[in-house]
């Protein structure tokens, strides 16, 4: 895949991954491939009852999430746009943004994947410290 092509890869860390009884999550695991577990440079934050990631250079900051393949990367993303209040026709600036950044699956390999990334303020939200947003 060359980089000017639309990845159909989507790492998502919140209310998206596996286990989540909720419509998206359903949507995602009816049109998408489990990739695998996989881990990005970030911070992750517990923003109400759902996470926001905000990127980081820091090698220690790391959140942790899974991979999915999309089957029509376009069509789906455009629904994850709308869910995330993200795509076309939300005023600026969005709670959230699209963007590609390289994820690190669990055998070490790096894959380019979409993702949505934080993009309010988090002065007032609390850090999840072990990036994790299921974690106890």
């Amino acid at each position: 895949m060359t980089s000017d092509t639309i990845s159909d890869l989507l790492f998502v860390y919140g209310t998206l991954m596996r286990g989540f009884d909720h419509p998206m999550a359903r949507l995602l695991s009816a049109n998408a491939d489990f990739v695998g577990e996989a881990s990005c440079r970030g911070r992750l934050y517990r923003i109400q009852h759902y996470p926001g990631l905000v990127l980081s250079d820091d090698a220690a900051d790391a959140v942790h999430g899974e991979v999915f393949r999309l089957r029509q990367p376009d069509a789906m993303l455009r629904e994850f746009d709308m869910y995330e209040a993200c795509g076309e026709g939300f005023a600026a600036p969005t709670e959230y943004l699209r963007r590609r950044l390289a994820v690190t699956l669990t055998d070490g390999s790096v894959r380019d994947a979409w993702t949505y990334v934080y993009n309010w303020p988090v002065d007032e939200a609390a850090r999840i410290a072990s990036g994790r947003f299921l974690a106890p």
